[in-house]
């Protein structure tokens, strides 16, 4: 054993869910001993938390092990690419080990087998913050409620990669999100392959927390987070019947009015083509509905175009959908296919020069929509959680916008504020993605 902490470098790639992961090792490495330290001639090893949703995801993996063994040479590897274990040693056949995503234990042990943990460290004695080690700005953080999916969409291979849903005991979830808001979080962005189906693979079993019971359900896990405090955001939110009863929890204030739907597109020959779960055919008159119980929710979805088969008369059935739905953020990507995943047989592959002209005509379409929906808050006075501060600029979101994938709000001037603040401001003006504003006055209540 050394006498030293070891030093491990780490390189975090794709989803927030990954994140999180990252950020469990990180917290386990710290407990055992170890520094985490920024750059790869300091590491004593370096770990690669890889991602594999696509190919062009999994090309900017193996380029990071790339740059890792270059840099440094003593590289363990893990992750949603880890369960491709021939591909990477076929590029990288010098790794020191390669584990899949979800494998922390399998994660530390290579790094003790590479660096002994040292004698001299106490982890009752040494300081790791209660909340763990995280990789986002004190002031937001993401809750992963479970693992896997039991869906299988014909593009995706997210079951193959991290099984099928496993949802974590409601009181671990509730304990954790307050250690987060007691240490400064005013942010919890819930995150999970498929936040609406909490608890089912647990039979929705009632669990305990501070003395009380709590289903392990997404009603009665929103309700109870919503006790806390801090902003609470839902990401990955397929819209089946029971998110209606989370509608209301909104117009209460209780979750912040945001919904972020995966809905990938709106033809039904194209979904059932993709093989995607819930009744979206029904999704416009539900949005109707959500909208007249909380008219200020935020809607934001991602689609997919040129997926195989897809037409022209799909993909305005689209256009029009998105005419009628008028979603306030959108994402949109050309279809990339990914090893493994059944869409691959798929006949009438759409050629990427038709696939680029559909994502521009989309992504027209949205901006116009989406500009007009922004002018539309100038003059209302809106909550905002500051992200940045520099001289003479503040910037932040309000309740409408998620960390890194939405829009944000510039103030003209620092007022003294600090990123984690949270006060009103007034919108003064928009374009087609951002807003500006200034401090305003409001009653508390």
């Amino acid at each position: 054993m050394t006498d030293k902490n070891g030093k491990v470098g780490f390189v975090s790639l794709g989803c927030p869910k990954a994140l999180v992961d990252s950020e469990r090792i990180l917290t386990q490495l710290r407990t055992d001993g170890y520094d985490v330290v920024p750059s790869y001639h300091d590491a004593d090893v370096v770990v690669v938390n890889t991602c594999g949703f696509i190919d062009s995801a999994k090309q900017e993996s193996l380029d990071a092990i790339g740059e890792a063994m270059k840099e440094n040479g003593r590289v363990i590897v893990t992750g949603c690419m880890g369960v491709e274990e021939e591909a990477i040693r076929e590029v990288h056949p010098n790794v020191l080990s390669v584990t899949g995503p979800q494998q922390y234990e399998q994660v530390v042990g290579a790094v003790h087998e590479v660096i002994p943990p040292s004698r001299e460290h106490d982890p009752f004695l040494d300081l790791v913050p209660p909340q763990g080690i995280k990789l986002t700005p004190r002031h937001y953080a993401y809750l992963k409620i479970s693992e896997g999916c039991n869906h299988s969409c014909s593009f995706c291979i997210i079951p193959s990669m991290r099984g099928k849903l496993v949802s974590r005991p409601v009181g671990d979830v509730l304990d954790e999100a307050e250690r987060l808001v007691k240490a400064g979080t005013q942010e919890l962005l819930v995150v999970s392959q498929d936040t609406s189906a909490y608890g089912v693979d647990m039979k929705y079993r009632t669990g305990f927390w501070q003395g009380r019971p709590v289903k392990t359900k997404m009603y009665d896990l929103c309700n109870a987070l919503g006790d806390l405090g801090a902003w609470v955001r839902l990401h990955y939110v397929y819209p089946y019947p029971n998110v209606d009863d989370i509608i209301p929890l909104m117009a209460e204030g209780k979750v912040l009015p945001y919904l972020d739907m995966p809905l990938q597109h709106a033809s039904p020959s194209v979904l059932k083509a993709m093989k995607r779960p819930g009744q979206q055919e029904k999704t416009i008159e539900r949005i109707r509905a959500w909208r007249n119980i909380c008219p200020d929710i935020t809607l934001r979805s991602t689609f997919i175009v040129g997926f195989p088969g897809e037409t022209e008369n799909d993909f305005e059935y689209l256009l029009d959908w998105l005419d009628e739905a008028q979603l306030d953020r959108v994402g949109c990507f050309e279809y990339s296919p990914v090893d493994g995943a059944s869409a691959n047989k798929l006949a009438d592959h759409v050629p990427d020069e038709v696939k680029k002209e559909r994502w521009e005509r989309f992504m027209a379409k949205q901006q116009e929509i989406s500009a007009k929906r922004l002018q539309q808050k100038i003059g209302s006075v809106r909550e905002v959680l500051i992200d940045s501060v520099e001289p003479g600029v503040a910037i932040g979101r309000t309740a409408a916008d998620a960390p890194e994938i939405d829009g944000i709000i510039t103030l003209d001037d620092d007022y003294g504020l600090q990123p984690g603040h949270r006060l009103n401001v007034r919108i003064t003006d928009a374009d087609e993605y951002d807003l500006w504003g200034e401090p305003a006055e409001m009653d508390s209540e």
